[in-house]
């Protein structure tokens, strides 16, 4: 069955159709948010959460993106919403200070680092910068996107990226020295 069949089929209301969609992507949906949120149960909240949201507003889904796609931005949003509730303060940064900031695309790190090192440094990042780099690096999100979900202007989003990725890199270049973890 075609994805499009399935999703109509969804619309309509159709239990097993909902359930193939849910199986098909229930297992990548729970680690986007685990990711995030760090705690199995939280992430399976976020993910069953995120799915019944997305069952009740697929009439809004128009197919601009894939389901997939626009199913994660749903998991994310519902992610970082729970952080949110928790009281997670993300630090506000002087507007003013972050536009006199260049976006360096100096992006590099020697080749022996692996993608769980690059993981493993982004988690020490301070919360600020923590979230706009993994939906930079890791989810593949560009500065407006982040600018949404996050909910700051794209040129903040630009800032933590852009300092968040300078922390990385000196914590990838301490590993490589010997003086990391």
């Amino acid at each position: 069955m075609l994805q499009s069949e399935l999703i109509e089929q969804c619309r309509a209301n159709d239990r097993r159709a909902q359930m193939k969609l849910y199986n098909k992507y229930c297992d990548g949906m729970y680690y986007v948010a685990l990711r995030f949120l760090k705690d199995p149960f939280e992430a399976e909240e976020a993910m069953q959460e995120s799915f019944i949201k997305a069952f009740t507003r697929l009439h809004q889904f128009t197919g601009d993106v894939t389901f997939g796609a626009w199913l994660k931005r749903i998991v994310i949003n519902k992610s970082i919403d729970m952080l949110k509730a928790k009281k997670m303060n993300m630090v506000a940064i002087n507007e003013q200070v972050m536009s006199t900031v260049e976006e360096h695309n100096d992006w590099s790190v020697s080749d022996s680092v692996t993608v769980d090192e690059v993981k493993k440094a982004i988690e020490t990042l301070p919360e600020k910068y923590k979230y706009a780099v993994m939906l930079f690096l890791i989810e593949g999100y560009d500065h407006n996107e982040i600018s949404e979900i996050l909910d700051i202007t794209p040129v903040s989003s630009r800032t933590l990226v852009h300092r968040g990725k300078k922390q990385l890199q000196d914590q990838l270049k301490h590993l490589r020295d010997g003086t990391g973890y």
